[in-house]
């Protein structure tokens, strides 16, 4: 357990995580953060929990664009890993990317490399959870019938389709189509110093809104809502974390930094 103090106006309190400290700026806007090391409006906490709540032991799991699975080896509070580890918990978690990292990613059982548009190496109905965190936004115009034609191929009635993503008209999806592709890198090298580069794809946003949403899975169960979590974009610069915060605070619930998406397929007999 490890145990480190930070200096707060009134006095000095203890972060009590396991080796992983929030920033001082998430602290001054979360003080609960010290607890545990998560805010109350933890993004992963929030989406995962739900995720969770889906499956059981006997469940199958696909998570496309799974990649190396960062999020796993890098620091983040132990509760973050453990409410989003489904490795174990359930009967089988089998990843798909396009990168080979894949592969050496320790949170699937298996794990398979898959080509943009192309038709996932899967029976029909095998999964009954398909996971994409932060993949939508990637989904190019042209490949978005294929791509919400295999999800709902691959899930099993009644199954669910989880995905988290920028919201289009959030601050994030309007700086992300405010900046060139070719230089996303570069900035998010700077936002965030610790990303690396081959963790960084294209982005199209061609379904990053309710409505679009809603459009390409008519004829099953859209359940679509807003959320803003903490901008961890902004962590390295404290005037800009406040006043994305202050962004946040300021716009309408339609502006939300996230979408948490979660499609339920319709059972046999009811699709539209």
């Amino acid at each position: 357990m490890d145990c480190r103090c930070l200096n707060r106006t009134a006095g000095t309190f203890a972060v009590v995580t396991s080796g992983y400290v929030p920033s001082e700026a998430t602290l001054r806007y979360y003080p609960e953060a010290v607890v545990g090391g998560f805010p109350h409006t933890d993004g992963e906490m929030e989406f995962y929990s739900r995720v969770g709540a889906l499956v059981d032991s006997e469940s199958r799991v696909l998570d496309l664009g799974a990649g190396r699975g960062h999020w796993a080896v890098e620091a983040a509070p132990r509760a973050r890993r453990d409410v989003r580890l489904l490795k174990g918990r359930v009967r089988e978690v089998v990843g798909s990317d396009v990168d080979p990292a894949v592969l050496d990613n320790p949170t699937l059982d298996r794990a398979v490399i898959t080509e943009v548009g192309s038709k996932l190496p899967f029976d029909d109905g095998y999964f009954d959870l398909v996971i994409a965190d932060w993949v939508l936004e990637h989904v190019a115009d042209v490949d978005v019938d294929s791509f919400v034609a295999e999800v709902l191929r691959v899930l099993a009635p009644g199954g669910w389709f989880a995905a988290r993503t920028p919201n289009k008209w959030g601050l994030t999806g309007l700086g992300a189509r405010a900046v060139p592709n070719r230089w996303h890198v570069r900035m998010l090298a700077k936002l965030q110093p610790g990303r690396k580069a081959e963790d960084v794809f294209p982005t199209r946003y061609a379904m990053n809104t309710r409505r679009q949403l809603r459009r390409h899975f008519a004829g099953h169960s859209v359940y679509v809502y807003g959320h803003d979590a903490v901008p961890t974009y902004f962590e390295q610069y404290p005037v800009a974390w406040y006043a994305a915060s202050a962004f946040r605070r300021l716009t309408p619930r339609s502006m939300t930094a996230t979408l948490n998406v979660f499609v339920q397929k319709a059972s046999v007999g009811t699709q539209l």
